[in-house]
């Protein structure tokens, strides 16, 4: 190939970016320029003070901190795509299964829902860009993969008074879980120190 040949097809590629895209949870309203945010976009040149200020906007009208997983594109002129995704499933189905914690030993079931509740957070998530491609199905069947994981278990329907009865025997058994956490800690500090 001649030296003129290979002169017209660098013209014709194009640049390549190899930057990597910011995937990062932040809490609705709740952007600052605190670590770990302002040194994520710090290392990627995009002025944090704007960032911030254009989430937090963004994020407005949404309870404040409820997380918000974003996509961030820079570009080499600065500028950057923000694309914000609705709240992770994980946070959808603790809220309807009216928990704080999903399972702590592997078999633990954490909380129950209904199919009615796992319906209309698989209606919810499949407006994100990452499940537009998915049916409503789908979304479905990977929701329930997801409750499984946290411990909670997928049932027809659920009686109020035997639910809130569970919820109660499952506080007993995670405040028992934090103290033995917490002795756990005391001693390995103990030993430490000797």
């Amino acid at each position: 190939m001649s030296k003129m040949g290979r002169m017209k097809l660098k013209k014709v590629v194009e640049k390549i970016d190899h930057s990597s895209k910011l995937c990062v949870n932040i809490g609705a309203g709740m952007a600052s320029p605190a670590p770990p945010l302002g040194p994520q976009l710090g290392q990627r040149n995009i002025n944090i003070a704007n960032f911030c200020k254009d989430f937090n906007q963004r994020t407005a009208d949404i309870k404040e901190g409820i997380p918000m997983p974003c996509r961030v594109k820079v570009h080499s002129d600065r500028t950057y795509d923000l694309v914000i995704h609705k709240p992770p499933a994980t946070y959808y189905l603790k809220q309807a299964a009216g928990i704080q914690k999903g399972m702590i030993k592997k078999g633990d079931v954490a909380g129950k829902i209904t199919l009615k509740h796992l319906y209309e957070i698989a209606k919810i998530k499949s407006e994100d860009p990452p499940l537009a491609l998915m049916t409503l199905e789908q979304v479905c069947q990977m929701l329930v993969g997801i409750a499984r994981t946290c411990g909670i278990e997928v049932v027809r329907e659920i009686d109020p008074v035997e639910y809130a009865e569970f919820l109660k025997n499952r506080e007993v058994i995670l405040t028992e879980f934090r103290e033995e956490l917490r002795l756990a800690k005391e001693t390995k500090v103990l030993r430490t120190n000797i």
